[in-house]
């Protein structure tokens, strides 16, 4: 599943830099937002990935490590 994010997460970054390149040649304020706002969801998106990640592995030790009520 990492490999699949992060392959998703390269084409994000190389597809901002194509809007900020555009930005940069057509001197338009537009492309160059959009092309930051990609690359901070590409960011946003490993960091709530490993903050699941990690919460799911405490969820799963937790759950293992407690014994049911009889």
């Amino acid at each position: 599943m990492l490999i699949a994010i992060l392959i998703f997460d390269v084409a994000l970054v190389a597809w901002s830099l194509h809007l900020m390149q555009q930005a940069f040649d057509h001197r338009e304020f537009s492309l160059m937002l959009a092309g930051t706002l990609v690359a901070m969801s590409a960011a946003a998106m490993l960091v709530v990935y490993f903050l699941m990640n990690s919460y799911l592995c405490y969820l799963s030790r937790l759950a293992q490590s407690s014994t049911p009520f009889y």
